[in-house]
């Protein structure tokens, strides 16, 4: 049985497919849909059903300020490192 691809509509077939979150994709249209870039199936975010890398998910999705009953940082791109630690007041 032939799939089809998401992003592009087109047929997927077997050896060309990259399967990512329950959908089969063509290599070149698994890519974040703000900024573009290739994406690793299994290693992404999804937001409406199109696929975002893990920087332009947080900045467009996630929440912003505090929590309000523990009075924590959440944790948003500006306060995280392009390593994926979180930058403390000296860093910054």
């Amino acid at each position: 049985m032939v799939s089809y691809c998401p992003i592009c509509g087109k047929p997927v077939y077997f050896g060309e497919k990259k399967r990512s979150l329950g959908r089969d994709y063509h290599p070149l249209c698994l890519k974040c849909q703000q900024c573009k870039r290739q994406l690793t199936a299994g290693q992404h975010a999804e937001h409406d059903e199109k696929p975002y890398c893990t920087i332009c998910y947080m900045r467009s999705f996630s929440p912003k300020g505090r929590v309000r009953n523990c009075k924590s940082d959440i944790f948003t791109i500006e306060n995280i490192d392009r390593h994926g630690k979180r930058q403390t007041q000296s860093q910054s």
